[in-house]
Parts: structure tokens; C-alpha cells; sequence
């Protein structure tokens, strides 16, 4: 670990961010390279199939795409010990650290993308500098151009907007009262819950001028917790010496409240997905060991009728859900957790077997 390792990512993306931050906490030495860079092209590129950050290569040349492989590989057993593990031991909070993971991607990617595209015209450019990083105006324009384009599959439209706000402020609030009395999610340090929802907290909601300036008027505890996740430390002179770690047997009130939200905006559109996944399986029979699109590059397999606080739209179906939904059911099986998800309306999401699963091989997601 003491070998600098290069970490392919760029400031403004959401899951560099989450990368970058667990590096940073961990003390793993890293220097951090642009995609624009030619290396990228002739040398990365041909080892994870399509153009995506973040990527950490390795002083052996091995390559890790995707932040649950790399920190998955820092944190696996033949690895040397990291000073904060980002998995906890107790069952009850490990389920609840995938919670966090997989609402990160499906519900808070919603967010961020609303906010850094549909206010645009607000803060052309801020992003405008952030995309021309290492590259060209032109180049910047296309890729900002392509990441416009996935606010309908993402389900931001006119109709969904206002839910999406009020989602956001009611997520700041929840959790200025939480951070107002821990450090982190789960606790007194970092999980892969505070890793996840550093993402898109940080690159797009924590730095684009318009939800950066919400956050700062409206949560300034959560503002406090995104510098804490990118300091090299844990930060915590807020707090009392030692943090203070979560109660035995119950939740606090405040994470209660959090995990409330989480429900209410997970269980419906992942029914949904669950549906058309057995309907997909039943159709075209997907072999184990295929990859689960024609091309590395394409994310989608379909979309769905689903629905988010009570609007419905049409969204696309990545298969990369169902990897982070089978860690979630994983961790659900074990009693204490299962548990305490039932005591919080959260069964639908673990009593339930996928009709296939989806894992990560060679830097790209399977058919398992």
C-alpha cells in the first residue's frame, strides 16, 4: 500500500468521488490521472471493455473497475489491513450500509443528475470548466451533452421535479439531525453507506453551485460531513472524544427517520424493476457467464413503468441494480438484520429472490 497506486477519475464525477474519499481514509497512496489522458485510450481502456471512471490501476498493472470492486479488493482478506473497515461487523448495520449503497445509485443519482441539468442555465460555467478538465471545449460539450441525455431514464421531467426536490430537502433535513449527533451514518466512522452517498453528495449536490447552495443554507451539518468524507482523517473535532457509536438493539430516531425516507422511495420502483427482470428472464433465458448487454458501453436492458413519491415514469432497467440489490437480500438473511428491516417496512426488499443474479466479472457486470 505504500506503493502509489493511479486512480483513472476526474473531480466532478460522482463515483470518483466515492473512490477518492476511500483512499483517502484508508492512507492508500494514490495519484489521481484524467480519462482524457492518452494512456487511458491505449492502455486502460482495452482491460474494462468501455470509456468509464472511476478505475484504479494497481503498481502490478492490474485493473479495478467500478468502487465496490475497488474497495471490495482493499478490504478483502489478502489484502493488508486498512485502518477503517467500511464493512461493519454487526449484521444489523451491515444491512443497513447496503441500504444506503443501493439507494445511492437508484434514488440520489435521480437527484444529483436533476440538479447539475436542469439548472444549467444557472451554472453553465462552473460545469463547463469542470468537463473541459484534461480535454477540450468540444470534447466537453459532447460527453455534457450525453449526460443530459439521461434525465428521462432517470425519470427527471416536469411532473417528477417538484417530488425530486421535495425528496432532497426532506434528505437534508433527515440527515442534519442525524449528523448532528454522529459523524457518520452507522456511527463514529466511515461505512460503505457513507462511501455511497458521498457520490453524488459530494459531485454534483456537495459542488454545483445551486443544490451546493442549498446544502449550505439548509444543511450545514451535511455540508460539515461531505468535508469530513474527503478529509484524509475522520475529521471529527465536532464531536465528542470518543464519537458516539450507534445503541444496541434499536435505531436512533434520527437514522429511523433516514431509513423511513429510504423506503418509501426504494420499495415501489424496485417492485417494479423485480417485475420486469422475471418478465426479461422468461423471455430471452440469459445465459450464467454472459454479459448482461450486447456491448460493455450499453447500461440498459429495458425500461420500466415504475414510479417515484407517487409520480409515475418510465425509466431504464440497468442490470448493475440487481448486483447491488443480491448484496442487500445477502445481508438480509441473517435474523437480526432481517429483523430489524421488517420493524421498518423494509421486507419487500429482502424477503424476495431475484430470478437470476448479476455479478461483476473482469470489470464488467454477468449473467450469474
Amino acid at each position: 500500500m505504500n506503493q502509489p497506486i493511479t486512480l483513472w477519475g476526474l473531480p466532478h464525477s460522482l463515483y470518483t468521488g466515492r473512490a477518492r474519499a476511500y483512499l483517502r481514509k484508508q492512507r492508500i497512496a494514490y495519484v489521481e490521472r484524467p480519462p482524457t489522458d492518452p494512456d487511458f485510450a491505449t492502455r486502460i481502456m482495452p482491460g474494462i471493455g468501455r470509456a468509464i471512471i472511476p478505475v484504479v490501476e494497481l503498481a502490478d498493472g492490474t485493473v479495478i473497475q467500478d468502487t465496490v470492486d475497488i474497495i471490495d479488493h482493499f478490504e478483502g482478506a489478502d489484502a493488508p489491513p486498512v485502518p477503517l473497515p467500511a464493512y461493519p461487523g454487526d449484521a444489523r448495520l451491515l444491512a443497513l450500509a447496503h441500504l444506503f449503497e443501493i439507494y445511492a445509485v437508484v434514488g440520489l443519482t435521480r437527484h444529483a443528475m436533476h440538479y447539475r441539468w436542469s439548472y444549467l442555465a444557472e451554472q453553465e460555467h462552473f460545469l463547463r470548466d469542470a468537463f473541459a478538465t484534461g480535454g477540450d471545449a468540444k470534447r466537453a460539450e459532447a460527453t455534457m451533452g450525453r449526460m443530459h441525455s439521461y434525465l428521462p431514464m432517470l425519470g427527471v421531467d416536469a411532473a417528477s421535479i417538484p417530488a425530486i426536490e421535495g425528496s432532497y430537502h426532506e434528505l437534508l433535513a433527515n440527515l442534519d439531525a442525524h449528523f448532528a449527533v454522529y459523524p457518520f451514518l452507522l456511527g463514529a466512522t466511515p461505512t460503505i453507506a457513507d462511501y455511497a452517498m458521498f457520490g453524488p453528495l459530494f459531485a454534483h449536490l456537495g459542488r454545483d453551485p445551486v443544490p451546493l447552495a442549498i446544502m449550505q443554507r439548509e444543511a450545514p451539518r451535511v455540508f460539515r460531513w461531505v468535508e469530513r468524507m474527503h478529509a484524509p482523517d475522520l475529521d471529527s473535532v465536532d464531536y465528542a472524544v470518543p464519537a458516539p457509536g450507534f445503541p444496541d438493539g434499536e435505531l436512533p430516531a434520527t437514522m429511523a427517520t433516514l431509513v423511513a425516507q429510504l423506503a418509501h422511495e426504494l420499495v415501489p420502483d424496485l417492485t417494479d424493476r423485480l417485475a420486469f427482470l422475471r418478465d426479461y428472464v422468461a423471455e430471452h433465458g440469459p445465459k450464467a457467464g454472459e454479459s448482461v448487454t450486447d456491448k460493455p458501453h450499453r447500461r440498459l436492458i429495458g425500461t420500466v413503468e415504475t414510479s417515484f413519491r407517487g409520480v409515475g415514469y418510465t425509466g431504464g432497467v440497468q442490470p448493475y441494480t440487481f448486483f447491488l440489490w443480491e448484496r442487500l437480500i445477502a445481508a438480509g438473511r441473517h435474523p437480526a438484520a432481517r429483523a430489524l428491516l421488517a420493524e421498518h417496512d423494509l421486507s419487500p426488499l429482502v424477503e424476495v429472490e431475484l430470478p437470476i443474479r448479476v455479478e461483476r466479472c473482469d470489470n464488467i457486470e454477468v449473467w450469474a
